[in-house]
């Protein structure tokens, strides 16, 4: 993988420490882009219609 390739993650779980605990471990990650997080599944698919359009 190129050091300009990452791969985007949306996070979504109802429990906000874990939300928060695998955006920042991801966060860390080389490669890995975090690209938001989501408390609902409609969270979730609102969140990632609105990052694939940008």
């Amino acid at each position: 993988m190129s050091e300009h390739t990452s791969i985007r993650v949306l996070i979504a779980d109802d429990h906000p420490v874990v939300r928060d605990g695998l955006f920042a471990l991801l966060s860390s990650v080389p490669g890995i882009a975090p690209a938001g997080t989501a408390a609902t599944g409609r969270e979730a698919i609102r969140a990632a219609v609105t990052s694939t359009r940008t």
